[in-house]
């Protein structure tokens, strides 16, 4: 035996030569300070929250703010309050703006005091659900099983909660292609002549998602869209079509319910079909628009979502739910399980004890180590309730159609684009993309809102995307007042 080895058989029996050891570990000796800080934080929290339309949407950082986080790995720790105090003035004067009500330039949802609440729950329980039998998981299977109702597939199905639909898609991807081809774990793609559907404005995460999946982007055929920007589904079948002719492989067809540019719904029930005419996997992605499923409504415009073999969405979108929590559904908890599954001696799964209660959330996507992510969902989901869900959809697509409203009515204004759920894409005549582009950095920094651009039509939009449940027309009113006011400096006062 080595002296290495008597020194870690020592270690582990709890002596050393110079008598017995133990970890210093890393709770406090005296809990009351910890404490009376952590009740300081939430109360700031709450003050923040309460206030919360209050002062800019957004400020640009400032260098010296920049520069008082940027340290060298410390050796000797600081004190938990001097540490707070560089965050309440290096960090919180500077985030994006996403939940304040003048916020609308991405669907970015706004979080709530449930979620942030939830979120503590969660810390102070550090769960890793990757797999094991414990409660955090029964949490996440429910919230599952609730999504599945929301958007009316099989509660046999499965899904796994994630970043986001980012990786959401990727794993719809993964997924569709193995069921397919079943070798292309052990195999590789190779020489794979596979390929997938997306329209043209479907999100950039679906050519990444095929990028990663090996296929390479160009696998991602972009299907044209029409007048309405949905998917040009007679286009779609001649696609399929040459693609047989020339030897290709097609093996999917990515629908979108709610453009990321201006909130389109692919028409999801003739897309559906055409990917069953060739036996193709049919995926939806509906980041933010499966919510609208809440909403009696809006309901009807998503017809077709409930026959997804894989659909992705995010509940940090229109549910409020603070980052971070996608979600992808899988029709088929089998083929979903068979795309990620793996059978390895350390992670043995038995019949009871600590390891048993398979399947694992491992077996449903990339990640192993995954934390309690489910609880701020099951507590927003379980506080608010569907119908209260629901009428804030509702109360946003009605504060977006007023914007609209409001576009079309204003001399010198243009709306771009139909207005379909909650996002608004409008112009001001006159003014060249470069221009468009200024005008909504002035308009970011002066706090007054915080819009974003896309392009519609070859032509640089603002786009005002309605997600945040604070906002109310007041807030988009300001925000085409001060558009207006910013343009006519621009055009010498011809927009009025």
């Amino acid at each position: 035996m080595t002296s290495a080895s008597v020194v870690c058989i020592a270690a582990c029996d709890g002596f050393l030569d110079e008598g017995n050891f133990s970890m210093a570990g890393l709770d406090p000796k005296d809990w009351s300070g910890i404490r009376a800080m952590g009740h300081r934080m939430l109360d700031e929290v709450f003050d923040r929250m309460e206030t919360m339309g209050q002062g800019p949407v957004w400020r640009p950082m400032p260098q010296e703010a920049r520069d008082a986080l940027r340290q060298d790995l410390p050796a000797d720790g600081q004190s938990l309050e001097a540490l707070y105090s560089s965050f309440s003035e290096n960090v919180v004067p500077y985030g994006n703006g996403n939940t304040h009500p003048c916020f609308m330039g991405w669907v970015h949802g706004a979080g709530t005091p449930v979620g942030m609440l939830a979120e503590m729950l969660a810390g102070g329980l550090n769960a890793n659900c990757g797999g094991r039998s414990h409660a955090a998981n029964e949490v996440e299977r429910n919230v599952i099983r609730w999504a599945l109702q929301m958007v009316g597939m099989p509660e046999n199905g499965s899904g796994v909660l994630v970043t986001g639909s980012s990786m959401a898609n990727f794993i719809g991807v993964i997924t569709a292609s193995r069921a397919h081809d079943p070798a292309l774990r052990q195999e590789g793609v190779g020489n794979q002549t596979m390929v997938g559907y997306a329209a043209t404005t479907a999100h950039g995460c679906l050519p990444r998602a095929f990028d990663m999946a090996g296929f390479g982007s160009n696998a991602l055929r972009r299907v044209p869209v029409d007048a309405d920007h949905r998917m040009d589904v007679a286009a779609l079948r001649s696609m399929i079509e040459t693609d047989l002719k020339a030897g290709l492989t097609p093996f999917m067809v990515a629908a979108t319910a709610g453009t990321v540019d201006c909130g389109a719904i692919d028409d999801l029930a003739a897309i559906e079909k055409t990917a069953r005419d060739f036996g193709l996997w049919f995926h939806v992605d509906a980041a933010f628009g499966a919510l609208a499923c809440l909403s009696p409504r809006f309901r009807p415009r998503l017809a077709g979502i409930e026959n997804a073999d894989s659909l992705a969405f995010d509940f940090h979108k229109w549910a409020q739910v603070p980052y971070d929590a996608g979600c992808v559904l899988v029709r088929d908890r089998t083929l979903h399980a068979a795309a990620f599954a793996q059978s390895l001696d350390y992670l043995t799964r038995e019949k009871r004890g600590l390891a048993s209660d398979a399947p694992w959330f491992c077996d449903f996507g990339p990640d192993l180590s995954r934390g309690f992510r489910a609880l701020k969902v099951w507590m927003t989901l379980g506080h608010y309730g569907a119908d209260r869900l629901g009428e804030m959809v509702e109360g946003c697509c009605a504060i977006a159609r007023h914007l609209a409203q409001r576009v079309t009515e204003t001399q010198g204004l243009v709306l771009l684009a139909p207005v379909t759920l909650n996002i608004v894409c409008f112009g001001v005549e006159g003014l060249s993309d470069t221009e468009t582009s200024e005008l909504v950095q002035d308009l970011h920094e002066s706090g007054i809102a915080a819009p974003s651009t896309t392009r519609i039509n070859g032509r640089l939009a603002i786009r005002a995307a309605i997600v945040n449940h604070r906002t109310e027309t007041v807030h988009v009113d300001r925000m085409l007042d001060a558009v207006i006011d910013f343009a006519a400096r621009r055009l010498d006062g011809t927009v009025r």
